[in-house]
């Protein structure tokens, strides 16, 4: 438990807490400083930040990247505006900015009582069924066409290709089989010329 004499934070010494103290919040002394510099084109960094030390002569050693911090927090924020590299207080009688894309349809109230149906769900709606119609069997799931297993058949062993499993028709006739490719065309018998 702190004491009341004691100082509340440890690592300041007891003048700096001081002087932390007194300072206002950097929001209200940017916002004074611009209004002190009343320039109509607004100011910039280093104009605001020198205003700012001469106002206030007992800053934190940090007080620029403070500064830039809170430059950077009030103009997302919209109380100051950022405009060609100087900033100033923003018109209060300009219109909101719009945001980006189409605004929202307004919603018109309903009467009270009224229920809501629920939104409809995403995907194509399922058919109607006719109650008297009979119910269908399932169907069975086909594999797809012909009654072949999907993919390349497996390879037959050397074994089994050797080994014919019936008599071939070459054999059965007693003929040699024939031999693969084209056969060679037959040569009519040149007879002698007689001359």
């Amino acid at each position: 438990m702190a004491t009341a004499e004691g100082p509340s934070n440890p690592q300041l010494p007891a003048q700096q807490q001081q002087t932390t103290a007194a300072l206002p919040s950097y929001s209200d002394m940017i916002l004074a400083a611009i209004d002190a510099l009343n320039d109509k084109n607004g100011s910039n960094k280093t104009t605001i930040g020198k205003q700012i030390e001469v106002t206030h002569p007992d800053l934190p050693v940090a007080h620029a990247t403070l500064l830039a911090h809170h430059l950077n927090k009030m103009r997302q924020s919209g109380q100051i505006v950022f405009f060609k590299n100087n900033y100033m207080r923003p018109d209060p009688n300009a219109p909101p900015k719009r945001g980006r894309g189409r605004p929202p349809k307004p919603k018109h109230p309903l009467p009270p009582g009224t229920v809501v149906a629920p939104p409809r769900p995403r995907g194509r709606p399922p058919k109607s069924r006719d109650p008297l119609a009979p119910v269908a069997p399932p169907k069975m799931k086909s594999s797809g066409g012909s009654g072949r297993p999907r993919g390349r058949p497996p390879k037959k062993d050397k074994t089994a290709a050797a080994r014919p499993s019936a008599p071939s028709a070459a054999s059965v006739i007693g003929r040699s089989p024939r031999g693969r490719g084209r056969p060679p065309k037959v040569k009519p018998a040149v007879a002698p010329v007689a001359g």
